[in-house]
């Protein structure tokens, strides 16, 4: 089904109408054309602004980079704080063993 949408998106990035017979061209260019695909997809997308539809979908993504980011540090700073501890814990450990 991928072809089918990247070939809508294709399609209307290049100004031509997202219509069965112009999607049916894009798609058979990559192999076989499955028209009942084509039909739903194209159903679909009628009364879709496709152009608010992508910045919806790109807005998420957007978003979401740099709460995981900020999470990923989060992390970092979380293992950091008990390897200084594990390692301090060791340390004090070698220290016993030379007076003990």
């Amino acid at each position: 089904m991928t072809n089918y949408v990247f070939g809508a998106l294709l399609l209307h990035s290049a100004g031509k109408p997202v219509d069965e017979a112009n999607l049916k061209k894009v798609v058979s260019a990559v192999g076989d054309a499955d028209e009942a695909k084509i039909k739903a997809l194209v159903s679909a997308l009628e009364g879709v602004n496709i152009e608010e539809a992508i910045s919806k979908a790109a807005m998420p993504v957007a978003a979401a980079a740099p709460m995981a980011s900020s999470q990923a540090v989060e992390k970092k700073e979380e293992k950091t704080e008990e390897d200084t501890a594990k390692k301090a814990e060791e340390a004090a450990e070698g220290l016993g063993a030379l007076f003990g």
